[in-house]
């Protein structure tokens, strides 16, 4: 799946090796068009650094209005991420609806794999992937968002030698991504939107050390969500089985914990935080209960039916009396959900 490029200027850099040139990933939900538009604007022409976006978005969007936007803003080509994509200094690539964006090999990958703190794309893979490849070249950047993807993401950057940068939570349209990432890892940069090129464009001229070596669990994450596959192997290394399901397939759960965040996998490979996974349960729970009303009414239903045409037995006004009971109290559970439902990522 791909869609042709909008172009600007095209900043003429050739690809050249993935230690070139710092790679900056960026991560952003609810509020993002808006933040990234404002950012793209602020970085030169010639910046000398690639940007990987991705933006929560429906499975049944298109990229095509964004990449025209960034476009429109700023001084830099944006294309669409591709399967295989070489990578470049000077670009934006932003990830394609309802596939991961990743690195592989120094060049982009576009997948299909589980579903990441019920994003597809999903942040963390990126950031992940990233710092495994790059390592201290990487720059992560998140912006204004629901929940907490990208949280994971930036510590294994932290943890890779990379650059931790936030939006300011009070600058952000919504404080909740940026502001799980303060809570959770120690940052370098904490700004507002409107100093956020002259610093990326500073921290990509800047000198970085020595690469330190890839922890163990990290590069075990990125090469699962890389894979469409089972591996109970891989997932009992990373955590300790624990007596939840996965919302996304019904598998047994895998609780991991670095430092203070805790989160979750099954070994088909979908993943959670403890805010994503608690808003999971309560989507399934509003599905699952949308389900016994319609079946409580249908019964209902039928043995007012039955009643009418002389064919139920004595019993049915006392059972047509319990679906009743039963509807009311599931309409009031649905009332309940529908005040307090955690909003999509």
């Amino acid at each position: 799946m791909t869609a042709p490029s909008t172009k600007k200027t095209v900043n003429t850099v050739s690809a050249t090796s993935r230690s070139d040139f710092p790679i900056i990933v960026i991560g952003t939900s609810a509020g993002g068009q808006s933040a990234l538009s404002s950012l793209v604007a602020q970085l030169p022409a010639d910046f000398p650094a690639a940007i990987l976006i991705v933006q929560h978005m429906a499975a049944t969007s298109s990229n095509e209005a964004m990449l025209r936007l960034l476009a429109d803003k700023g001084n830099l080509p944006c294309k669409q991420a591709a399967q295989h994509g070489v990578i470049r200094s000077g670009y934006i690539y932003l990830a394609q609806p309802d596939h991961h964006l990743m690195i592989s090999q120094g060049k982009t990958l576009a997948t299909k794999g589980a579903r990441e703190n019920r994003a597809r794309p999903a942040i963390d893979p990126l950031f992940r992937s990233a710092a495994v490849e790059f390592g201290n070249r990487v720059i992560g950047v998140i912006l204004t968002g629901y929940l907490d993807d990208g949280t994971s993401g930036m510590e294994v950057i932290r943890r890779c030698g990379g650059i931790c940068v936030v939006q300011d939570p009070a600058d952000a349209a919504y404080p909740d991504m940026p502001q799980n990432v303060l809570n959770h890892v120690k940052v370098d940069h904490c700004v507002p939107l409107a100093e956020m090129g002259s610093l990326l464009t500073r921290l990509a001229l800047s000198e970085r050390g020595a690469r330190i070596a890839v922890p163990a669990d990290v590069a075990v994450e990125a090469k699962i969500a890389q894979r469409v596959l089972s591996d109970l192997e891989s997932v009992d290394f990373l955590g300790t089985q624990v007596p939840f399901n996965c919302p996304g397939c019904g598998g047994v759960l895998w609780q991991m914990k670095v430092g203070e965040h805790l989160r979750f996998r099954c070994h088909t490979g979908h993943a959670y935080t403890v805010a994503a996974l608690l808003a999971e349960q309560t989507a399934k729970m509003e599905e699952t209960l949308w389900v016994a009303l319609r079946m409580f009414e249908e019964n209902k239903n039928l043995l007012v039916k039955m009643g009418a045409e002389g064919t139920a037995s004595p019993s049915y006004a006392e059972r047509v009396e319990q679906s009743d009971i039963h509807i009311r109290r599931i309409k009031a559970m649905l009332h309940s959900n529908t005040a307090n439902t955690d909003p999509l990522p």
